[in-house]
């Protein structure tokens, strides 16, 4: 059994997960293995809550295709009832994307096409990490590529998956303040038009519907954060 506590600034309860039961506690001494360290005070506001342990148990995995972008496999699973069920489990390298913003706030963004879900969107420029290569410095050159701009100094922003329910494929996203303009002619696969669009239009373009992917979605609304916009 794993005992975990959970607490919020913003709410009145602490949560203790113990078991498959509901119950308000009152002495915790009967919790086996539960540190109680540092939550002096709060035993009146305490719920006790169940779980057991919900992991999903992989019992195989089965290689469909893979080429160096994909890994496509069939897992057979069994659920913490005793279900089985088999999943399809795609696993696909390391991105890294970058959101440069200029001394106006302005950030860099890219209209193209994405033929999958068949619509124009803005993006920030990214691509894939190649083996053994260092994540800034592949957030850097993929700029350069997709744009023509060098971007400056890197500041990682986060690491999130999009998808985790399918799908492991690990993305960064990057902050650099600034970019220098170079002779890198940009790729004309990777863009129709290249853009310096403020950063309180980017949170409209997303209203809208013109910036849709998980990556620019997050390093906008990270920035934001993190400039006080």
């Amino acid at each position: 059994m794993v005992v975990t506590l959970e607490r919020s600034e913003n709410c009145r309860a602490t949560l203790i997960f113990v078991d498959f039961r509901w119950d308000v506690a009152g002495s915790l001494d009967h919790v086996p293995h539960l540190d109680l360290s540092g939550t002096r005070g709060l035993a009146a506001s305490t719920t006790v809550v169940s779980v057991s342990d919900t992991r999903w148990t992989i019992l195989g995995e089965r290689l469909v295709d893979e080429n160096r972008h994909i890994r496509l496999s069939t897992a057979d699973i069994r659920l913490p009832d005793g279900v089985e069920f088999t999943q399809y489990v795609a696993r696909i390298p390391r991105c890294a994307m970058t959101l440069v913003l200029n001394d106006n706030r302005e950030l860099l963004l890219m209209y193209r096409h994405r033929w999958i879900i068949d619509q124009w969107v803005w993006e920030l420029p990214g691509g894939y990490v190649d083996h053994a290569e260092d994540v800034a410095v592949a957030a850097a050159r993929e700029v350069e590529e997709e744009t023509g701009w060098r971007p400056r100094a890197m500041q990682h922003l986060v690491t999130y998956q999009p998808a985790i329910g399918t799908l492991d494929h690990p993305q960064e996203v990057y902050l650099a303040r600034g970019a220098d303009l170079t002779d890198t002619r940009p790729d004309v696969n990777e863009a129709e038009t290249i853009r310096w669009v403020p950063l309180d239009d980017a949170v409209r373009m997303i209203e809208r519907g013109e910036i849709v992917g998980a990556a620019t979605l997050i390093g906008v609304y990270r920035a934001i954060t993190l400039t006080g916009l």
